[in-house]
Parts: structure tokens; C-alpha cells; sequence
């Protein structure tokens, strides 16, 4: 019979600190709604002492989630543990994450402190937790760069104080593959009491092999991964649930099964990337756009023969169905209904009216309408709370010639007009919207989504904005590239701090 392996989702908490990625509560609940239909066993909703939003999140998601654990991170301090306590007061099924740096590096620079010291506050952290809940994780921050004799004393203490659950990050993403399997192994070998308590892993990918190192920590004895949707997380992201779960469903030599619903892979993907504004690199494993597509003519050739030939993975074991309902500027609401539930969005009828109205103008300007498209308007209404919107654009741009636009803004209420020339179409643009909105803001970052599917698809833009010492964060999308660019700016703009 096959062992269990637990899946820590913390697509909410360590995926959502990436700048830009930030969802409002009514977001945060879609996606854990989602994550429990794929089957998640924890949710790591968000670290509520850390903002206001933060703690209320963790609260509406411990109502509307039913079976998966829901978890909150704190430090080793009891004012975190307090207030993380009282966010989980609704949850059906609690645990406390919390922990403390435990290599040198930590110790000496973070803290100030010795080595017993910081065992004699995980301890007391951890006591501290099993006050309020029963199931406490403990995690040893820079666990990868903490020397394994030491680790093990650190962590056979907290288990003896009452972790029920040990987790050994690679904070850094340091570790070679051996090296991390060797250090889980390690601690399953000379920790007294590890019986006790289930050893997680959670592996950053900055040297890309947050999937490698957590692989050999399951191979060595760990049972719980944490785990991020696409990948997603600081820096250069976190280990993806979705390569995770697939290896093990791949390998069934290893006789590790999880719990993950594999066919609600690809709409969780879709659905997180469209809400965090975060595109799916094409190559990205098991959901990027060309992660089932063969372009060389061997493999064409192959694949027509058996798919086994080029294939180790039937697309539609992770939810991507090559017979999908195909949506045209004759399709009714029942349809988008069904592509929207796919793809795991529901809505109100009065808000699926609204969406309607959108798909059909984007249905008569292209000829088929994608999964993307579809989510981008599911996603529109965010901006109807906008002080700030565009109200019409107009360019003329050419070779040889300089480009002009007008273009108009709503602002509360009010309208303005500008016009303006630029190098391109873009920068006269937005050239335009600086005539009206005049504050000193600089563009930092300016990104169009790839377009795969004809000239008419949408075209998806992501901008960074400096303002008064802060970035901002912006996303257009739009069949007119040079709309989307302008939408995109004006989305930072709504966001400038007042």
C-alpha cells in the first residue's frame, strides 16, 4: 500500500508576497475554494499579524473552506501567536506555523543571540502555540544552511514541546539534491521522538531545483511538501504542487500517492494566473502553453503514431481537455457559464450578465475566444471601482511619421481630455495621461504577455510604476495592445497611495 504524502499549499502566504501578486479577500476565497476542490490537505491562508487584510483573510477562509487544515504563520514572538489564534477561531481544522532562523548566518546576524538561546525560544514558541491548538508546525528557517547536528537538536527539542509537524526550508534554495535528501535523512536517523511528528519540506527555487530537492527530501523520509501553484513565490518562486504531484503520479514505483485531484490542475493554474496577474512562462512544466505542443518533425511524427512516444503525461489527466466547448460570437450564456466553471470560476447571475456583455464585443472582434480571454473578463469587474478610467483612445503612428494621441479619462466623475506626441504609440499614450494626471512617476518595467493564438487575441500588459518611493503594479489586456498598455498604467495609478 502506498504511504501518504501531505500537500501544504501556501499559494496565499509565500505566493502572495510577490510584488504585484497581492488579491483581495473576495480573491483569496476563490482561490482557496479552488485549492480545496484539487484536493489540498493544508492551506496556508496568510501570516495575520502582519497586516490587518492579512488576518481577515485568514478569517473568511476558515469560513469558507470545509475539510483542508487551515494554517497561519507567525514568528517565535507571542503577540504573532495571539493574534494568529484568533484569526483561526472560525477554522474547522487549525494549525499554528511557527518558527525561528536556525542557521548561523540567522542566529548571529538576525538575532544576536547563541544557539541555546534559539532553541529555548522555539521551545518556548511552540509551547506557547499548543496553548490555543493542537496541531502546531515548527519550521527551522535556513534549515539548508544549518549544520545537521545542530538541526536535529533543534528539532528533536520542539517535538518534545509539541510539534506536530517539522518543517525544514530551504530558505535560500542552497541546497544540491543530495545534500537536501541527505539532511531529511539525517534528521529521520538521529532525532529522538521523529516518529512523532511528520518532517516537511519547503524548497525555494533560486538556483532551480526547489522540485529536485524536494523530490529527494520525499525520498528520504518526508511526507509533507509545501508547495505553490505555477511555482509562484519570492524571488524565484517555490516548489510548483503541480510538478509534485505529477512525479508521484508518474512514478508509482516509489509508493507515494497524494491526494491531489490531478484534472483540476490546469484551471487552479489558469485561475491564479489570471487573479495574480502572473503570466505562465510557455515552457513552464506540466501547465505552460507548450507543455503538450511538438513542433520538431521526429516528434510530430511520434506522437501520431502512439503519444507514448513523445507523452509520459495524458494532457487530460491534469484538465486539459483537447474536446473543449469552443466559444464563438454564438455562444450563449450557458456555455460560458460551463467554460467559466472549468476553468474554476463561479459568479452570480447578475455578474455573468455583465461578463456576457464583454465576451460578446471581444467574440465579434476575434474568431475564438481562449481560456485566457475568458478569465480576463471574468477579472474585468475589478476595475469598475476605479476613480481613474479611460474613456477613449485614439493614435496615429506609422514609419517615417511621429505618433499622436488623444485620449479622454473619467476621474470621479469628471472628464479630461489630452493629446501628445511620442516615440511610438505607446509613449505618446501615455505621454497623454501625464498631461492629465501630473504627478512625477517614472515606468519601470513594461511587459506584454506573448500572443499565441492569431493577431486578434488579447494582448495581456504588465507595468511597474515608481511613485513617491514605492512600485506599483498594473495589468491591461485588451485586443488592441496599445489599449492595454494604457489600461495598465492607469491601474497603477488607481493604486497610488493617497
Amino acid at each position: 500500500m502506498s504511504e501518504r504524502l501531505f500537500v501544504f499549499d501556501t499559494t496565499l502566504r509565500d505566493g502572495e508576497q510577490v510584488p504585484g501578486c497581492q488579491l483581495n479577500t473576495v480573491e483569496k476565497i476563490q482561490v482557496a475554494k479552488q485549492l480545496e476542490a484539487l484536493g489540498v490537505d493544508v492551506i496556508e491562508a496568510g501570516f495575520p499579524v502582519s497586516s490587518p487584510g492579512d488576518f481577515n483573510s485568514v478569517i473568511e477562509i476558515s469560513k469558507a473552506v470545509t475539510w483542508p487544515t487551515i494554517c497561519a504563520l507567525t514568528r517565535a514572538v507571542e503577540k504573532d501567536i495571539d493574534v494568529a489564534a484568533e484569526a483561526l477561531k472560525f477554522a474547522k481544522h487549525k494549525r499554528i506555523h511557527t518558527g525561528i532562523g536556525t542557521s548561523d548566518p540567522h542566529i548571529k546576524y538576525k538575532f544576536n543571540a547563541t544557539r541555546e538561546e534559539i532553541i529555548e525560544r522555539a521551545v518556548a514558541a511552540v509551547k506557547y502555540a499548543r496553548r490555543y491548538v493542537d496541531d502546531v508546525e515548527f519550521y527551522a528557517e535556513d534549515a539548508g544552511r544549518t549544520d545537521n547536528e545542530y538541526l536535529a537538536r533543534v528539532i528533536e527539542a520542539v517535538i518534545k514541546a509539541g510539534a506536530t509537524v517539522v518543517n525544514i526550508p530551504d530558505t535560500t534554495g542552497y541546497c544540491l539534491p543530495e545534500e537536501y535528501g541527505a539532511k531529511i535523512r539525517y534528521l529521520v536517523e538521529h532525532v529522538d521522538g521523529i516518529d512523532k511528528a511528520i518532517i516537511s519540506t519547503h524548497c525555494h527555487n533560486d538556483l532551480g531545483m526547489a522540485t529536485a530537492n524536494t523530490i529527494n527530501g520525499v525520498l528520504n523520509g518526508a511526507r509533507q511538501v509545501e508547495v505553490t501553484i505555477n511555482g509562484i513565490g519570492e524571488r524565484a518562486g517555490n516548489t510548483s504542487l503541480e510538478e509534485i504531484a505529477m512525479i508521484v503520479k508518474c512514478h508509482k514505483d516509489i509508493n507515494i500517492e497524494t491526494n491531489i485531484n490531478t484534472q483540476k490542475i490546469y484551471p487552479t493554474s489558469r485561475m491564479v494566473s489570471s487573479l495574480m496577474n502572473m503570466p505562465v512562462q510557455p515552457n513552464k512544466a506540466i501547465v505552460g502553453r507548450n507543455a503538450f505542443a511538438h513542433s520538431s518533425g521526429i516528434h510530430q511524427d511520434g506522437v501520431l503514431k502512439n503519444v507514448q512516444t513523445y507523452e509520459i503525461i495524458n494532457p487530460k489527466d491534469v484538465g486539459i481537455d483537447d474536446n473543449a466547448i469552443v466559444l464563438t460570437a454564438r455562444s450563449g450564456r450557458a456555455a460560458l457559464k460551463h467554460r467559466l466553471h472549468v476553468l474554476g470560476v463561479e459568479m452570480s447571475q447578475e455578474k455573468l450578465d455583465k461578463v456576457y456583455e464583454d465576451f460578446l464585443k471581444l467574440a465579434d472582434k476575434k474568431k475564438d475566444i481562449t481560456d485566457d480571454d475568458v478569465l480576463v473578463l471574468a477579472g474585468a469587474d475589478r476595475n469598475v471601482n476605479h476613480h481613474i478610467k479611460l474613456e477613449y483612445l485614439q493614435v496615429t503612428s506609422g514609419v517615417g511619421v511621429r505618433s499622436v494621441a488623444s485620449l479622454g479619462l473619467n476621474i470621479s466623475g469628471e472628464h479630461f481630455e489630452a493629446a501628445a506626441t511620442g516615440n511610438g504609440p505607446v509613449d505618446a499614450a501615455i505621454k497623454a495621461v501625464k498631461q492629465i494626471i501630473r504627478r512625477q512617476m517614472t515606468l519601470k518595467e513594461f511587459t506584454i504577455q506573448a500572443i499565441s493564438k492569431g493577431s486578434d487575441d488579447v494582448g495581456k500588459v504588465h507595468m511597474q510604476v515608481e511613485y513617491d518611493g514605492q512600485m506599483y503594479y498594473g495589468f491591461g489586456a485588451n485586443t488592441d495592445i496599445i489599449a492595454a498598455s494604457v489600461e495598465a498604467y492607469i491601474d497603477c495609478i488607481n493604486k497610488f497611495r493617497k
